[in-house]
């Protein structure tokens, strides 16, 4: 559910259809200018999402075995 007592991250749609990411969260966000940032709708919503370089998801996979891996009867 949404705060509505906070409204400091509250921003406008300008006429050209601009937004600008309040500080607060390009704080927390770690946002820098030149930053890449998906959109994404789901359940009449917006959501921005920033991307992160491929450089960010090596080695998340490390602590995987083989062995935790089932073998199926279509895979070779």
């Amino acid at each position: 559910m949404i705060d509505m007592k906070n409204t400091s991250n509250t921003v406008t749609l300008s006429s050209k259809y601009q937004v600008v990411i309040p500080a607060s969260v390009r704080e927390r966000l770690k946002l820098k200018p030149g930053a890449k940032l998906t959109w994404i709708e789901f359940d009449g919503a917006a959501h921005l999402v920033p991307l992160k370089p491929v450089s960010a998801y090596r080695g998340i996979a490390s602590a995987l075995k083989d062995s935790d891996i089932p073998n199926e009867a279509d895979r070779l």
